[in-house]
């Protein structure tokens, strides 16, 4: 949506203007402070406890004063949780510390500290080691100054290590831990490559930057912004080594909400927290998709999304009457663009506030006449929320909350801020009361208006004022007139207490402005006493739960919602956009990085703006960018109030390359849904970076120009002014073009120059492959219900010892569960081989029932890559019986052509032959197992 969204130089000057004092104050108070701070702690006692952990106390070496007194002792636990997931947990011995909440993010609880310091075990002084008998990380400590390791127990090599040998030799100190400042680091081989530590926009691609700074708390400035920190919070990170040619990837997340910055300088990397604990947690992997499975099967797997979500989203600010939406959905109709869902952003609303209709511009009957019109035929409709309720005596929403007493509280009374209807009061989403009134207000406007799904934005949470305010007497706040983000509240900052200015200041808008700068005062108060300096960054999270049961409970069916601001395990919850971006080459190429990262953080469902959210884009940027915003995850367009109208169909040009990219994501959409059935087992990215299935191949690293969707469909777009070819890597193997396949690229692991005209993207796809796809459509409930066809790749000219698999995921995608054993669902895995000239195609089915149901057929089987004479293939059948002769008829052989140019000068002369059999006219039942085979003429 639209948002505070300042560049840097409009943030600077209001700095200047509204925080001078403070923001003097915190640059200089970091100038004089040493690089290494203090003697860290000695480990003083340690035991193991009764559920195989260990339990020991840290005592402080040396105390001092810089950022606050030490705290003198720390209680440290340790526990292998699986064989794959290690946990070393450190906090306040003496008095309980700020964690992210245990009812909010499931999780086990460390033991409670018993009195037990001053008794030591034997050979405490020296390095022990802690490991199970099955599991793969080894924790291992020395006691004074006390540090530290996690190593692979495979291969020996260290992940983590906190020693600090004191002297130059070392960029960081040994451990700190005050009550407003932890710091803790960890040393690096040079050659590991890094991923994650979010939200933020990286120029430099999806490879963690040395000296690049990581700033974590949550923020509304526009992602335009680079290497600030943005919406969401996500301190975990990926490590992938290459061991003597054998990848390794692991994990590390430090669940811990508070504001940090993350120095990343290559050989280390340092956390300076200002607050919580550190309740470090690593995951062994020790492949990608491995880590992933292991972080989300602690922070939740991603949320079921139905299957309209996976269509084409379209949305504007601006869209100021209903007349305006009905004629983007038959413009769509028209252009023949496939539509899923049209949103609306607070145009719909009467005067800004959450949960009513505009008795003007969206009257209540209108708007359930087009709803029942578009709900008809498939469509669906989401609109915006935001969490500031107006502070309006004649506002239900506000009196009701008022009177449930819901609101965050600064001393005594609801904190008041500014959003887009004037003053409003934040609800507090850690209350369960609040929770309740939530999805009570939830139902009430989804009783006046069935909406499809909701977008809660602004949740950072977004202020357009800073510090204690109050409504003025006498003028009008908003005007009305101008931009809406301007503070029309008075004023005044809060400086007086050590959590509206903490000693050490975190690098927050990339400013290091004040923690409560354009946002919730850091000193007001949640529930049970809980200080927004501590749960700043929960706030979408805890708002995104919130939704989720809410409209969970409206009709029983699987809800859909897409957040702004996010943390660790929003995933479970939420999809997520990148935010306000510019409609310019340079953020097209940023959006890549940014969505592959959310497939690290565990909410695959991400997208950005389509063209851009502001200024206007160009028409040539805006047919680029369909080409590549076809194939994110969430595929939505979405542009600003004050930018010129960007439907897609607004331009020719746009409109011819929409239906082509669509047309291609819209028979892809089994394909789509089935990853998102592996992404909510397993946590699995839908889009995932090229490394993901070529691990071994280290030229992939760093690529932040293409992506995977799944594990071998490959997405190479343009994303320069006035190119018509692009340079794409190919990982080694066979490559086929999903354009026309009959073309195909045989790498060795190099870079080929392609075609790509305007209206053309490259998508790829891998080896050892069965692809199901469908016809398409305009509209998602109509393509589903067409025939499917397999798409099967072998590495070119295969003709003994191929493999190739893949599977199909269906279900009834109202249903809140997406599993088996429902009745209402049917999975599929697919399987072929080739063997001495033989190929075979079969499927083995799960519960087909529910797929049989919907009389769904396999009507074409194309198969690529086969050696062979290229004469027809012999006794071709199904299930054991011949063809007929109709569909004898329509099989065909065709060549398959080596396409494009290799970096190394290679041509077509040294690539391997290969054969495409397509064989159609089939009816082959969805539901049920089937084997094919046919001989190939050697």
């Amino acid at each position: 949506m639209k948002s505070l969204s300042l560049p840097h130089s409009s943030s600077i000057l209001l700095l200047l203007l509204c925080f001078h004092g403070v923001a003097a104050s915190s640059n200089s108070s970091s100038s004089s402070v040493p690089s290494k701070i203090g003697k860290g702690y000695r480990l003083i006692s340690l035991e193991e406890t009764p559920d195989g952990g260990f339990l020991g106390h840290l005592q402080v070496k040396q105390k001092n004063k810089i950022y606050g007194a030490d705290i003198p002792t720390l209680q440290l636990f340790v526990k292998h949780e699986t064989d794959d997931r290690l946990r070393v947990h450190i906090t306040d011995a003496e008095k309980q510390r700020w964690e992210v909440p245990y009812n909010l993010l499931p999780r086990d609880q460390p033991p409670v500290a018993k009195q037990t310091i001053g008794r030591s075990r034997k050979n405490l002084i020296g390095v022990q080691d802690y490991a199970t008998s099955s599991g793969e990380l080894i924790f291992s400590y020395t006691a004074d100054p006390f540090s530290f390791a996690v190593r692979r127990k495979s291969t020996g090599q260290t992940l983590f290590n906190t020693s600090s040998g004191g002297g130059s030799g070392d960029p960081f100190g040994p451990l700190v831990f005050k009550d407003q400042y932890l710091e803790i680091s960890t040393k690096l081989p040079e050659d590991a490559s890094l991923y994650g530590l979010g939200e933020n926009t990286q120029p430099h691609g999806i490879k963690l930057n040395p000296g690049d700074p990581y700033t974590l708390y949550t923020t509304d400035i526009s992602a335009i912004n680079l290497n600030a920190d943005l919406y969401g919070s996500h301190p975990v990170y990926m490590d992938l080594r290459n061991v003597k040619g054998k990848p390794y990837a692991h994990g590390v997340l430090l669940l811990n909400s508070n504001g940090m910055d993350v120095f990343y300088r290559g050989s280390s990397l340092t956390y300076k927290v200002i607050g919580g604990v550190f309740d470090f947690y690593f995951f062994a992997g020790p492949s990608p998709l491995g880590v992933i499975d292991q972080y989300t099967s602690l922070v939740g797997r991603p949320a079921p999304m139905p299957y309209w979500a996976f269509g084409f989203h379209q949305c504007r600010w601006g869209y100021h009457n209903l007349s305006v939406v009905e004629d983007v959905v038959d413009n769509y109709k028209k252009a023949k663009i496939p539509l899923d869902v049209i949103w609306n952003d607070d145009d719909h609303m009467d005067f800004h506030k959450d949960f009513t209709l505009s008795p003007i511009s969206y009257p209540r009957e209108k708007l359930r006449a087009f709803l029942d019109k578009i709900h008809s035929i498939g469509m669906k409709y989401i609109v915006i929320i935001d969490p500031g309720i107006n502070v309006n005596s004649t506002y239900g929403v506000y009196n009701r909350g008022l009177a449930d007493d819901v609101f965050i509280k600064y001393e005594g009374q609801p904190y008041l801020a500014q959003v887009w209807p004037g003053a409003v009061n934040f609800p507090d989403f850690l209350n369960p009361k609040t929770v309740s009134w939530w999805g009570d207000e939830i139902r009430r406007f989804h009783d006046m208006v069935p909406v499809d799904g909701l977008w809660i934005d602004m949740n950072e949470a977004s202020n357009f004022c800073s510090g204690l305010c109050t409504i003025p007497k006498g003028k009008k706040c908003p005007t009305g007139t101008g931009p809406g983000w301007i503070c029309c509240l008075d004023c005044k900052n809060i400086t007086k207490s050590r959590w509206d200015d903490p000693p050490y200041k975190i690098n927050a808008s990339g400013l290091q402005a004040p923690i409560g700068f354009k946002t919730i005062a850091t000193s007001a108060v949640h529930y049970n006493g809980v200080l927004e300096y501590d749960a700043h960054s929960l706030y979408g999270f805890s708002q995104s739960i919130a939704t989720h049961k809410a409209l969970q409970g409206l009709q029983g069916k699987r809800p859909f919602i897409l957040s702004r601001s996010t943390y660790v395990g929003s995933g479970k919850y939420a999809a997520h956009w990148t935010g306000d971006n510019q409609g310019n080459w340079e953020n097209l190429k940023y959006s890549i990085p940014t969505m592959l990262n959310f497939g690290i953080f565990g909410v695959p469902m991400v997208g950005s703006d389509i063209c851009g959210f502001y200024p206007a884009p160009t028409e040539e940027l805006c047919n680029r960018w369909i080409e590549v915003g076809a194939f994110y995850p969430f595929s939505r367009d979405h542009a600003n109030f004050y930018s010129p109208r960007q439907e897609l169909y607004q331009w020719e040009s746009v409109a011819e390359s929409a239906r082509n990219a669509l047309a291609l994501r819209y028979k892809l959409l089994p394909y789509l849904y089935t990853l998102s059935y592996d992404a909510h087992l397993t946590g699995a990215p839908i889009a995932r970076p090229v490394f993901f299935s070529f691990p071994t191949y280290t030229e992939c690293y760093g690529l932040s120009t293409q992506f995977l969707l799944g594990s071998g469909l490959m997405i190479s777009p343009v994303l320069e002014q006035g190119k018509t070819q692009v340079k794409a890597l190919f990982p080694p193997g066979s490559w086929y073009s999903m354009s026309d396949m009959s073309q195909s690229i045989d790498s060795k692991g190099e870079y080929y120059t392609l075609d790509a005209p305007l209206h053309f993207i490259n998508v790829h796809l891998y080896q050892n492959t069965i692809l199901p796809m469908q016809r398409g459509g305009m509209i998602s409930k109509d393509a589903r219900t067409t025939p499917f066809s397999l798409v099967v790749t072998f590495p070119a000219g295969a003709t003994d010892g191929a493999e190739a698999k893949g599977s199909l995921f269906m279900d009834n995608d109202e249903l809140p569960e997406m599993k088996l054993g429902n009745g209402e669902s049917t999975y599929i895995e697919f399987y072929a081989t080739v063997s001495k000239g033989s190929v075979k195609l079969w499927s083995e089915v799960q519960e087909g029932k529910f797929a049989l149901g919907k009389g769904l057929v396999i009507e074409k089987v194309s198969v690529l890559g086969l050696g062979g004479s290229g004469a027809s293939p012999s006794d071709v059948q199904v299930d054991g019986n011949a063809i007929s002769a109709t569909v004898a008829s329509k099989v065909q052989v065709r060549s398959v052509e080596q396409i494009g140019v290799a970096s190394s000068g290679d041509g077509d002369e040294k690539a391997k032959k290969s054969l495409m059999v397509e064989v159609s006219g089939l009816e082959i039942p969805v539901g049920k197992n089937f084997a094919m085979t046919w001989h190939m003429g050697l």
